[in-house]
């Protein structure tokens, strides 16, 4: 079992230290988990394997869906679960995802807000993803961190206790736009690229798509005079919530949208080696797709 510890820098940047030459992260968003067009079975056997990886888990926004309230525009009778259907709604969520996600606690790291959660402080004046993590802190013992929106995640892998920490740097952003029918977010990956410097991963989701790409991009060292070269990781997570139904009824069927895909990223962390100079190490990052059951 690798040794972590998660500590918050400020709102919206944490960093975890990790002891071991290697460690698996679960990427997920975009759960819905109050929807019940949401694949519960689906969701729990991925965060049943993530236990048994022993990876961290981390939601980059909307984990809940939560817009039956009776001040929320979009509330509508058949998206609601029959548990949630009383007067203390909001309340009625929290609770139940407690319960449900206690068994995780400790495997979750971080918890970002979507745009479903911005839209619950917005609309019910209360902060669900504050609620929720403060609650299941206190029931599980946990040490789950809410972030925000948008936020950097700090990486540090180290060997051992007594060797030196190598970094890799994700920013978390939950997503803006429609996606496209054709180009389904890539083009706000480009524009998360041009706005932002010094990450290696830069993730969304939001759009409820599925991909990975990398981007080379050299950098000029003043000092050495150097050209250097190196790869930035971009990542859309999809969801757990299946609204296109055979294509039946419903808001995401007559708007002419597609199935989407299901789950998320594996990743996993490995301190490597530089083959030109072994005494050079660096955090390598590899993806996988997390979209069946194990």
């Amino acid at each position: 079992m690798t040794k972590f510890e998660i500590t918050r820098k400020s709102r919206n940047i944490h960093i975890i230290d990790c002891i071991g030459k290697s460690k698996d992260f679960l990427l997920i968003s975009d759960v819905h988990w109050d929807n019940p067009h949401c694949d519960r079975a689906l969701l729990k056997n991925h965060l049943d394997e993530a236990v048994k990886r022993d990876a961290l888990i981390v939601i980059n926004g909307d984990l809940f869906c939560c817009m039956q309230g009776k001040a929320d525009p979009r509330r509508g009778k058949s998206d609601i679960r029959p548990e949630h259907n009383n007067n203390k709604y909001i309340d009625s969520i929290i609770n139940t995802a407690v319960e449900w996600f206690k068994p995780y606690a400790n495997n979750i790291v971080l918890i970002g807000y979507g745009n479903h959660e911005t839209g619950v402080l917005k609309n019910a004046e209360t902060d669900i993803i504050e609620r929720f993590v403060e609650k299941l802190n206190t029931v599980a013992n946990s040490n789950v961190y809410a972030g925000g929106y948008g936020g950097t995640l700090h990486i540090n892998l180290s060997e051992s206790e007594t060797q030196r920490s190598y970094s890799f740097v994700t920013h978390y952003y939950h997503g803006a736009g429609g996606g496209g029918p054709v180009t389904r977010g890539v083009i706000s990956d480009q524009r998360m690229l041009a706005m932002s410097e010094n990450y290696d991963l830069i993730w969304q989701g939001h759009v409820h798509e599925l991909y990975h790409h990398i981007n080379p991009v050299h950098r000029y060292d003043r000092l050495s005079k150097n050209i250097s070269i190196r790869h930035v990781h971009q990542l859309r997570t999809a969801t757990y919530k299946g609204e296109w139904d055979e294509g039946y009824i419903g808001f995401h069927v007559e708007r002419g949208r597609p199935p989407k895909p299901l789950g998320g990223y594996w990743m996993t962390l490995n301190i490597r080696r530089d083959n030109k100079n072994d005494y050079n190490r660096y955090v390598d990052a590899e993806f996988l797709t997390c979209t069946r059951y194990y």
